[in-house]
């Protein structure tokens, strides 16, 4: 997997939104922490700009992206937000440029359209990580800002967290992979279908109904997605919903029922996804996975 470089004080951020509409507004206090990193900011065309539920229409979207790719003073992508409508405008996006000189594109949530498509095909490092519209509106600093800074500035990146009364303990190495389990569903047979042969998965979600979360848990193991990775890490499953007839289990309990017959290490309630703790992961980067009395995921330097 490729590297991405470091980024240093004086280098530029790029900002655009490739899903749901935002307006300058929200992400100004999210600029000014960029800016307190030591780092420029470039704030792209689709920020402010709107086509009913999206950032401008999808050639507006696909444009904007494509210019912070092909831009060699733009050093990193922070998307503005998620929401729907990345896929729209997947498949036109030219990535010639950006695998000469490789930069970190970050967010998560409906930027794991991103994360999958370039993981999959052009094997490039990226971070799954809080976008502006989460950054603290105070302006100060919390886990999900100052773990993406840590990424982004090749700082070594650690977690240790407590343990869940369903993970299942054992040690696992290999490449992180993953995000939305909505959009990892979605882009199932698709040219941006995530490999998970020999990774260690990461998964999260938010606002969706329990017999969702198990019929598209479903699907990853009938497409043989679960059975031959190397551990499970679940991150949020926040504001899960039921039907008026309940189903009977909650979502890490669907989870867990998915991946039973499996011997690998399984995790619970690890701080990433839709939660105010969003902490940065790396995705296509090695890691060293330990369920134990606590839980550690540690990154591989590079």
């Amino acid at each position: 997997m490729i590297k991405p470089q470091n980024i240093i004080k004086g280098n530029t951020i790029g900002v655009v939104s490739t899903a749901r509409k935002i307006s300058l507004k929200e992400i100004n206090p999210a600029i000014e922490i960029l800016e307190s990193w030591g780092l420029k900011v470039v704030v792209g065309n689709t920020i402010g700009m709107e086509d009913n539920q999206y950032a401008g229409t999808d050639e507006q979207r696909l444009e904007d992206l494509q210019w912070m790719l092909d831009d060699p003073e733009i050093h990193a992508i922070v998307c503005a937000r998620g929401g729907y409508g990345t896929v729209r405008i997947i498949d036109k996006i030219n990535f010639d440029s950006f695998v000469k000189k490789p930069k970190w594109i970050c967010g998560f949530s409906d930027v794991t359209v991103l994360h999958s498509h370039i993981n999959k095909n052009i094997h490039i490092e990226t971070i799954h990580s809080a976008m502006l519209v989460n950054f603290p509106k105070d302006k100060t600093e919390n886990i999900a800002t100052e773990t993406l800074r840590k990424a982004l500035f090749g700082e070594p990146l650690a977690y240790t967290v407590p343990n869940h009364a369903l993970n299942r303990k054992g040690v696992a190495n290999g490449e992180i992979i993953g995000g939305n389990l909505s959009l990892i569903y979605g882009l199932t047979g698709s040219v941006s279908d995530i490999d998970t042969n020999d990774k260690i998965l990461f998964i999260e979600d938010l606002d969706e109904y329990l017999y969702h979360i198990d019929r598209m848990m479903k699907n990853l193991k009938r497409s043989g997605k679960l059975s031959n990775i190397k551990g499970l890490i679940v991150g949020g499953m926040t504001e899960m919903k039921d039907n008026a007839i309940p189903f009977g289990k909650n979502a890490e309990e669907i989870i867990l029922d998915a991946v039973k017959e499996y011997a690998y290490p399984v995790c619970f309630d690890f701080p990433a996804g839709h939660l105010h703790a969003n902490s940065a992961l790396i995705m296509g980067r090695e890691v060293c996975f330990e369920v134990d009395d606590k839980v550690h995921l540690r990154f591989n330097s590079r």
